[in-house]
């Protein structure tokens, strides 16, 4: 069944320009696909024709009438008092307004018992159930949780949340709403690595179908099954997740240059020999011209393919200064806290040349903050950072900012690097900033441009020890590419805070996990880190259930009479439970694909077997 269709759509803003030129595409019930194409190409403008915010000028879309469709990226205006909690129980309006009605009911029950009123009751009951009424409460605890809305944030007033904080509200929202198509513009945008990892898992099981937006690469190998390319206006297909499109796409690249070169051949081949054909003609043979103008009418054809183009890559190259020494940069036993808040404490590091390392961790865990510490941006509580002497360490900060927004990209080179006018033109050009735009005041320039701007400046310097603070944030695919050309053939020390795992896997050759106010190192990639993760979590638990079964045993229980029907009667609820969680688990598989439905289950399952385990302690005391 097809959910979305979108036929010669045709989107432009300005006269003579389409930034939709033709686009033709069908989205089939229960697919992912990535919506991919550099800044600018028109993916924005297509999530918002689709939910009817623009208006386009040619073209047929047909959205399935059945289905209800959501985009992320757009925030609802909400009464100025509503808190967020208030933002989230809008998501299950539906069911406190059918709850409200039993209540009505149930009061009239009272005083009548018609038929009819018991009718409706029954109806509305039935309604109540099977649209979840009763797990309300634990699907929004539990979606709240996994994008990382602590109780804190419920309580506060929605107005008074961050941009980043209410588009993840808001992505709780739609997922409450159980929409059936989601449009995803970038929603990992303000989610650490753990809610993204949530989400990840959400969207692999959810049983609808989801259009995503996203320079997360990682994110979109996980959860795409299918890519759509949006290039010069029109959609090019590819039939897997981003690797496979990368793949595909330069393929398909070399396939074309191949055709081209090969026509170009021709082309010269065939003109040749028009030329000479012509040349016979004229020195007799008249039917010669006929054979040499079908030629040309072939060339004509052949010449009418343009070349490929490849994406440009930045010609760029870090200015490293050689390190000596042993120590690059020590911590011992650091401490911070801002008021009663303590991020870290008795943190004690060492870092040596040429080690890669990624400091990863919770939003609010400190990160930055740490980062700040290093570069004497803020003082530790307790403890020193020492850095070593022939250490020269550049720094890219998450939020970039010049001494003069006003000034152009060549005259903040000019003032802050202290460069001829050639040389900072060469550079800018470098980093892709070429002929007019070099003229653009900083101020006006996008996140990301400003990142690249400040990386310019920074290659110029000698460094051995370059810090950066999540430095693909507000970057796009093509930029990020750019970004990871550079830093391959930088060769000296990198420590760097990031959430974009596909980086991180990328760089990183020791990781720096914080949680809980100290830093775990671990020595190895992101992959391996991750194997480890899972390891640790599984060694935990199984010390929490030895434990726990520790403490059961040292608990010294009054011994209870034996008593035969006692003992028959916890038997037939322990055999009860059993049937019951096999019969759990047997829907668990049938409903395998539908992801609420198996929280639902899990949750009762889990109830059924803390009931099991009290039954089989309360046997035991019998049976003894």
């Amino acid at each position: 069944m097809i959910d979305i269709s979108v036929s010669s759509l045709v989107k432009s803003y300005e006269l003579g320009k389409n930034v939709l030129d033709g686009l033709s595409f069908t989205i089939n019930s229960g697919e992912r696909v990535g919506i991919l194409g550099h800044n600018g190409c028109g993916k924005t403008t297509l999530f918002k024709i689709l939910v009817g915010e623009l208006d386009y000028d040619e073209g047929d879309i047909m959205i399935a009438p059945s289905k209800r469709l959501g985009l992320i990226s757009q925030i609802p205006v909400y009464p100025e008092d509503w808190t967020t909690e208030d933002v989230l129980k809008d998501a299950h309006r539906h069911l406190y307004k059918i709850s409200e009605k039993l209540d009505n009911i149930t009061a009239q029950l009272e005083f009548d018992q018609s038929p009819s009123l018991l009718k409706d009751y029954d109806k509305l009951s039935e309604d109540f159930r099977r649209l979840g009424g009763y797990e309300m409460d634990v699907n929004r605890n539990r979606v709240a949780n996994g994008l990382m809305i602590d109780e804190n944030m419920r309580q506060q007033l929605f107005s008074s949340l961050s941009g980043g904080e209410k588009t993840r509200v808001n992505l709780a929202r739609l997922i409450l709403e159980d929409t059936d198509i989601l449009l995803l513009d970038e929603p990992t945008n303000h989610l650490d690595l753990k809610a993204t990892e949530w989400l990840e898992d959400y969207l692999v099981h959810f049983k609808g179908t989801v259009l995503t937006i996203s320079h997360d690469r990682y994110f979109l190998d996980t959860v795409v099954q299918r890519s759509i390319e949006i290039s010069d206006g029109q959609a090019e297909f590819y039939s897997g997740n981003y690797s496979f499109y990368v793949q595909e796409r330069q393929q398909r690249f070399e396939e074309k240059l191949r055709k081209y070169e090969k026509d170009q051949a021709k082309i010269a081949q065939l003109t040749k020999a028009a030329e000479q054909m012509h040349l016979w003609a004229f020195m007799g043979n008249d039917k010669l011209h006929k054979r040499a103008f079908s030629m040309e009418k072939r060339i004509e054809k052949l010449g009418s393919s343009e070349k490929p183009h490849e994406e440009k890559k930045l010609n760029i190259k870090f200015k490293q200064r050689e390190f000596s020494g042993d120590e690059v940069l020590v911590a011992d036993s650091i401490s911070k806290s801002f008021g009663d808040k303590k991020l870290f404490s008795d943190l004690s590091l060492m870092v040596t040349g040429g080690e890669r390392i990624a400091l990863i961790g919770d939003n609010g865990a400190g990160k930055s903050t740490f980062i700040k510490l290093i570069m004497n941006e803020e003082t530790p509580d307790t403890g020193y950072l020492y850095q070593g002497p022939s250490v020269r360490s550049a720094y890219l900060p998450q939020i970039v900012r010049f001494t003069d927004e006003s000034r152009s990209c060549l005259d903040t080179m000019l003032y802050d690097c202290k460069c001829t006018p050639q040389d900072a033109r060469d550079r800018l050009a470098a980093f892709g900033f070429r002929g007019e735009d070099v003229l653009t005041p900083v101020g006006s320039l996008s996140g990301g441009e400003k990142s690249r701007l400040r990386l310019c400046m920074l290659m110029g310097n000698d460094i051995n020890f370059l810090i950066l603070d999540e430095p693909t944030n507000h970057l796009d695919i093509a930029s990020r590419e750019w970004m990871e050309d550079a830093l391959s053939d930088f060769t000296e020390t990198l420590l760097f805070v990031s959430h974009d795992r596909y980086f991180i896997d990328k760089f990183a050759q020791r990781i720096w996990y914080l949680c809980d106010g100290k830093i775990r190192d671990f020595r190895g990639g992101y992959k391996d880190f991750l194997e480890w993760k899972e390891r640790q979590a599984v060694f935990e638990k199984n010390q929490k259930n030895e434990q726990k079964k520790a403490e059961v045993k040292k608990e010294k229980k009054p011994k209870a009479p034996r008593s035969d029907k006692q003992l028959a009667k916890v038997e037939r609820e322990i055999e009860k439970l059993e049937e019951q969680i096999a019969d759990l688990e047997q829907q668990a598989q049938q409903y395998a694909s539908d992801y609420q439905k198996l929280m639902e289950i899990e949750t009762q399952k889990e109830e059924l077997d803390e009931r099991l385990t009290e039954l089989y302690e309360r046997w035991e005391e019998l049976s003894s």
